[in-house]
């Protein structure tokens, strides 16, 4: 009589058709357990899919699914009349790898002291966005930063320019493109910039990038070297020094005073830097704006000295009585300056779309390292945000903005006159969606910070962006909060104060 082998009691005795999961995928992790733990050795046969679906009382389908993922991944092998079986020969440290052996061998390599580079140690370090929320609880936190006015943004209209090119898709958007990104934009931004900021370029030194962050990464590795000097302004952008010590340059730190990025009037002023990174129009974090000698003086010395300025254009389109200053770019008349734009805070910091505007000899090298990077950012909504410029939203966007966020500014100031006189001293803000408040007495920053989280408000300490000792002081957001959330944010921020005083 022929042997035969005969099945094996498999673990898959019951499917749950309320779970999230589909039900080959609970077919196929089952077994595939089954099999890493050693449950079913190599050569064992499994039912066939008929059999299988029979007990389980579903239909064949998600049984050959799962079957057929098994095998296209190697723990199993099926054979005309031989039915399928696990395959016989399997790694070692697979077959002794259940839920115990894989807890054990991630907290092994979770123990072990696994070497990545000096890049990621110094990134790993670094506190940027998220890692800086304390207490928040929702995007209308008071008083959140860097977070325009979320309702406000027409996505009505957005979603119909957004479907129109979903609906009947060009290849411009469906298939690979240059690193540049889309030419309508490009074409869109440099028309902007030439009324609003009064800055002359061309649609082909335009690269779209991913936000300016994206912007400022890139040029850090374009511009500069491990152990290259960059420029930065103290207290800073943290963006900024996070990548600049990613890119192993060594930063030299600047003061910020009451005209912005104090540059001196010695010959020898950051001689030996190679870029200057600035936010001259709404200085971040202290929303100062740079004085027009301070400007000069920084091109004169980026002439003198062969060096690049990497503007960072922060919150430049909202200033509130009169136009926006002149950006550092219009300015430049010996092409040192390259400008970065963002829509992330003008229209809603989820699109993740920016520009550069960089010199002319220098936008093969930036859209080469680009290409590298991600290829480009997505297409889709490049192509809606045309749109949305050339239809003339974006302009009417940005006017009803500026009165928004300009009746919040008042709205912070009255309220912090009211609610905190004496405890915190706030300057009226004249741009942007931030400003800083002093804390007067010996209270730290960081103890009222954390002391307002309890509150449910984020104020995040000024300190925080400092190389250093700083004055301490509140970096607060009141683009995202309406008046009377303004108002209440005021009296929590007293409050803690109050407990923290007299504790």
């Amino acid at each position: 009589m022929a042997k035969t082998t005969p099945l094996i009691v498999h673990p898959v005795t019951a499917l749950d058709p309320r779970s999230t999961q589909a039900l080959h995928v609970q077919v196929y992790e089952r077994l595939r357990m089954a099999v890493l733990s050693g449950l079913l050795k190599g050569g064992a046969r499994l039912p066939s899919t008929r059999a299988l679906a029979n007990e389980l009382r579903v239909s064949r389908t998600p049984v050959l699914a799962a079957y057929e993922q098994l095998a296209a991944e190697g723990y199993v092998e099926s054979r005309v009349g031989a039915g399928t079986r696990v395959v016989a020969e399997m790694p070692e440290h697979l077959l002794n790898a259940g839920p115990a052996g894989v807890t054990a061998h991630v907290r092994q390599a979770r123990d072990e002291k696994r070497a990545i580079a000096a890049r990621g140690n110094v990134m790993a370090r670094e506190k940027f966005g998220p890692e800086l929320r304390i207490g928040q609880r929702s995007w209308r936190t008071a008083f959140r930063v860097a977070v325009p006015a979320l309702e406000e943004f027409p996505f009505e209209i957005w979603s119909r320019l957004v479907s129109r090119h979903l609906r009947r898709p060009r290849q411009e958007i469906l298939d690979y493109h240059g690193a540049a990104g889309l030419e309508r934009l490009r074409r869109a931004i440099a028309a902007h910039l030439s009324v609003s900021r009064g800055i002359r370029c061309s649609s082909d030194q335009i690269l779209i990038v991913a936000g300016a962050q994206s912007g400022i990464d890139l040029s850090a590795r374009v511009l500069l070297d491990p152990g290259d000097t960059a420029l930065v302004e103290n207290p800073g952008h943290l963006g900024i020094y996070g990548a600049l010590r990613g890119a192993g340059v060594k930063i030299a730190s600047v003061a910020i005073d009451r005209e912005g990025f104090a540059i001196s009037g010695r010959s020898n002023f950051g001689r030996n830097a190679r870029v200057a990174f600035v936010t001259p129009s709404n200085q971040f974090p202290l929303a100062v704006t740079m004085s027009l000698p301070r400007r000069l003086a920084l091109l004169d010395w980026a002439q003198s000295n062969g060096a690049w300025i990497v503007e960072d254009d922060y919150d430049s389109e909202f200033r509130f009585s009169g136009r926006p200053i002149e950006a550092l770019r219009a300015l430049d008349r010996g092409d040192r300056v390259l400008y970065i734009g963002s829509f992330s805070k003008v229209l809603y910091p989820g699109l993740r779309l920016g520009y550069m505007v960089v010199p002319a000899d220098l936008v093969d090298a930036f859209a080469a390292a680009r290409r590298f990077i991600d290829v480009h950012p997505p297409l889709l909504p490049q192509a809606a945000l045309t749109d949305f410029i050339e239809e003339g939203h974006f302009g009417r966007h940005l006017r009803r903005m500026r009165m928004i966020y300009a009746e919040r500014a008042q709205a912070l100031s009255e309220a912090f006159d009211r609610h905190l006189s004496g405890a915190l001293s706030i300057a009226q803000p004249q741009a942007g969606m931030h400003t800083v408040a002093w804390i007067t007495g010996k209270l730290s920053d960081r103890s009222v910070s954390e002391a307002a989280a309890r509150e449910g408000v984020e104020a995040r300490p000024l300190s925080v962006y400092s190389l250093g000792r700083s004055k301490p002081g509140l970096v607060l957001g009141f683009g995202n909060v309406m008046p009377r959330e303004i108002t209440e944010g005021a009296r929590k921020l007293a409050r803690a104060l109050d407990r923290i005083r007299h504790h």
